[in-house]
């Protein structure tokens, strides 16, 4: 690991301030660490940083809060704290469920929401379920702050919309999501401690006069250069009955949706498969739960 300047930064403006002197530096942001030590311990020294800064302190950027906008959950909120969260248990229970698989407990106390998702890595778990609620990314900068759908945060593995002198300060999920029915699952070689092959959020609304979707969304990981949107399915969706059989379609579609690389794990044909499956599963429980919560 090379040498590096590590500063502190007291808040998210403090933080926006000091990325905004360093220009024409290698910056790095650190905050509960789990992803960023080990890319320096093994990145080769022409990747290596010059400076980091650290905004494990930054209270401002901790905070999960309904406000009159919708559920807002600060980049710093740990996954045990998303686990923890009366309001986040009650009205996303697949957030709970996705921050249950990632890592190890050590990894869950000290990594964090928006380490997770500026990391940009496909296979990401809290991905899918945010991309399902139609979240949004709040971005601190030097002239404000910004929105972006967290969909298009992200360009590709491992690179955001993020400009050098900002960083991600909160999620936001819309107020007229408050509460839909959501599901999760992720699939692994393994029970715990492992990467996604694939990993699958639904969410919809049910007009119960008709027993129709309204709003479904698919988000998928694992399967395209970042999480995306299963667009076709969703389409598919909107306004049909809801069946075993209409879910099952749309499992196809969100499987025709994936555009999966076939690597040591598993083949693109094997994660396709996947998909299908996870995704009439997700549809199947997220219905059940409109229905508890009807």
């Amino acid at each position: 690991m090379k040498a590096f300047e590590l500063v502190s930064a007291r808040d998210s403006n403090h933080a926006v301030a000091l990325l905004a002197q360093q220009a024409g530096r290698k910056v790095r942001i650190i905050a509960g660490g789990t992803d960023m030590m080990a890319d320096l311990k093994f990145a080769p020294a022409s990747h290596s940083p010059e400076i980091v800064v650290d905004i494990s302190r930054a209270d401002d950027l901790k905070n999960i809060a309904v406000t009159d906008r919708g559920l807002s959950i600060g980049a710093l909120v740990t996954h045990t704290q998303i686990m923890r969260s009366p309001v986040i248990r009650e009205m996303f229970p697949a957030l709970v469920e996705a921050a249950h698989t990632i890592g190890a407990v050590q990894t869950r106390n000290l990594g964090t929401l928006g380490g997770n998702l500026v990391t940009g890595v496909p296979s990401m778990d809290s991905g899918p379920t945010l991309v399902a609620l139609e979240a949004i990314a709040v971005i601190a900068g030097p002239e404000g702050r910004r929105e972006v759908p967290l969909a298009d945060f992200w360009l590709g593995p491992r690179k955001t919309v993020l400009k050098s002198d900002e960083l991600l300060a909160e999620v936001l999920i819309p107020k007229q999501n408050l509460s839909k029915p959501t599901h999760f699952i992720k699939f692994g070689l393994r029970k715990g401690q492992a990467l996604a092959l694939v990993n699958v959020a639904s969410s919809f609304w049910v007009n119960w006069d008709k027993n129709t979707f309204v709003a479904p969304r698919i988000g998928l990981g694992a399967v395209a250069p970042k999480v995306i949107h299963a667009v076709k399915a969703e389409a598919f969706l909107e306004g049909k009955q809801v069946t075993p059989e209409v879910m099952a379609e749309a499992a196809q579609l969100a499987s025709g949706d994936a555009r999966p690389i076939s690597d040591f794990r598993a083949s693109a044909e094997y994660r396709k498969g996947l998909v299908a499956i996870l995704t009439r599963r997700t549809l199947e429980t997220a219905y059940e739960l409109a229905k508890k919560k009807r």
